[in-house]
């Protein structure tokens, strides 16, 4: 078995949790506010909404992150990312203790997403339409304080 001691401490079993980045990208439409969603291609929450996102790879700055991701599952462009809210429940995602950091992200509000990576359909969908039994994990929390 390896050495799980951190190389900076000398802890032993040394853990820390994993970084997500979730952009959340708003555009006025037909119907009011509607919010840039992607439907879930693999576990945890496969089939369910959330919003676009991934984790930061080590040497990565969370707002490029961000960009990336967006980009990645939904093909759409962003950019001027700007902190909404931090997750850190250890226990809001079902595979480790990951926290989650969401953006608020500019996009053009004319742009068409397509699926792409872990995502298996991306959409504008109108705010008030989203309920908590379709959205994945606590992402109705950023659903809710959009609404508010």
């Amino acid at each position: 078995m390896g050495n799980d001691a951190c190389h900076h401490c000398g802890r032993d079993s040394y853990r820390s949790p994993s970084v997500a980045v979730d952009a959340v990208a708003l555009r006025e439409g037909d119907s009011g506010t509607e919010v840039l969603l992607i439907r879930r291609g693999k576990e945890p929450y496969k089939g369910m909404w959330a919003f676009p996102g991934g984790f930061v790879d080590y040497g990565e700055d969370p707002e490029d992150a961000v960009i990336r991701e967006l980009e990645e599952e939904t093909g759409v462009d962003g950019f001027e990312p700007v902190a909404l809210s931090i997750h850190g429940d250890p226990d809001r995602d079902p595979r480790k203790h990951v926290i989650a950091l969401f953006y608020l992200v500019e996009v053009d509000p004319e742009s068409l997403p397509v699926a792409g990576d872990d995502a298996s359909h991306a959409e504008w969908r109108p705010l008030d339409q989203i309920t908590e039994e379709e959205i994945s994990g606590d992402h109705i929390r950023i659903i809710e304080m959009l609404r508010d």
